[in-house]
């Protein structure tokens, strides 16, 4: 029987992937990638050649039957996705979740992910938290965003550049524009950057200085 490695990747900075996840990248049969050209410039930098594989959100209910397969036969892989830990906000869930249905070994290393430094850094309450990703475009979203303006834990979203101030807009509208937030952009990298104040004060920044870059959004909770 095989092993599925889900292997967490830097989310910027290359410097902050582990020993051990370059070993097991090396040691393994396949490393199923997001994005391979994405990883293919990762694994070039680090002198890694095991061959890559293509396993990504359009993909991945069709794969995850033959990739069961491949690891009872014996074959060990490991899941990376462009940037963090795979599943959370990326592909994953599907494969893990056979394997164990399936009795095959799954260990996911520790490593970078975008959400706890931004937490962290953002100086709200995170003994307890809520972890929301990205919210619903469409279907579904201002039923989310109802529910969530009674949470009483902090907050934590992605969001991509192009719809930030759509976002932030809605949590002004939901939450009260005077509630808390912390808004990182860039973490890891040279031009990383946390804006922190109130929705209105964070909202008002962002939309004379254009949102660049992948944000984590930290929000306070209802109190």
């Amino acid at each position: 029987m095989g092993k599925l490695y889900l292997v967490p990747t830097p989310i910027g900075n290359l410097e902050d992937i582990t020993f051990r996840a370059i070993k097991v990248l090396n040691e393994v049969d396949v490393i199923l990638a997001e994005d391979t050209r994405t990883s293919g410039k990762l694994l070039k930098h680090f002198e890694i050649t095991t061959p890559l594989q293509s396993h990504h959100m359009h993909n991945e209910h069709k794969m995850v039957d033959s990739l069961v397969k491949k690891l009872q036969s014996g074959a060990q892989l490991a899941l990376i996705s462009d940037a963090g830990t795979p599943a959370i906000s990326d592909p994953g869930f599907l494969l893990t979740r056979a394997c164990i249905e399936n009795n095959i070994a799954v260990e996911c290393l520790p490593g970078a992910t975008a959400f706890v430094p931004a937490l962290v850094n953002s100086g709200l309450p995170n003994d307890r938290f809520v972890f929301e990703g990205f919210l619903p475009i469409k279907k579904g979203r201002q039923t989310r965003l109802i529910q969530l303006a009674e949470e009483t834990r902090t907050m934590v979203f992605y969001e991509s550049p192009h719809k930030l101030i759509k976002t932030l807009t809605h949590f002004a509208e939901y939450f009260g524009e005077e509630r808390s937030i912390s808004a990182s952009r860039e973490l890891t990298k040279m031009y990383e950057e946390t804006i922190r104040g109130t929705i209105k004060e964070v909202l008002a920044h962002f939309t004379v200085k254009p949102p660049k870059g992948e944000f984590v959004l930290v929000v306070k909770g209802k109190k």
